[in-house]
């Protein structure tokens, strides 16, 4: 593991324990509706955050890639879906903020596997 990107791994498990946080958060929101009003009112609110939740999970998923395969452009894939599940949903930008920074800065320093050697 002394291999691995640093960055890229702390910025894993921070989208991975923002996913876990999300998934006991959002099962449990809709079961407290005591009235059709609330409970209507819980249901527009997770389909407005759950482009913003898949979004995330995919980036996870690109980020555990790039960590654990080594590869630069799964870490850039993964740092672009941290980016565009800020913009999903801007009032949860600070969830995912830090882990698209690390991810960047992660793919900044991991070196290229496929460059061609120089004639």
């Amino acid at each position: 593991m002394k291999d691995k990107n640093k960055l890229l791994l702390v910025s894993l498990v921070l989208g991975a324990a923002y996913m876990i946080y999300s998934i006991v958060y959002w099962s449990g929101v809709g079961s407290d509706a005591a009235t059709d009003a609330e409970a209507a009112g819980t249901a527009l609110a997770t389909m407005l955050v759950m482009p913003h939740l898949v979004c995330t999970f995919v980036a996870v998923v690109f980020n555990a890639l790039g960590l654990f395969m080594n590869k630069r452009g799964f870490a850039l894939v993964g740092a672009i879906l941290y980016a565009v599940a800020m913009v999903l949903f801007v009032a949860y930008f600070m969830f995912v903020v830090v882990e698209m920074v690390l991810s960047f800065v992660a793919f900044a320093q991991m070196k290229k596997a496929d460059a061609a050697p120089a004639a």
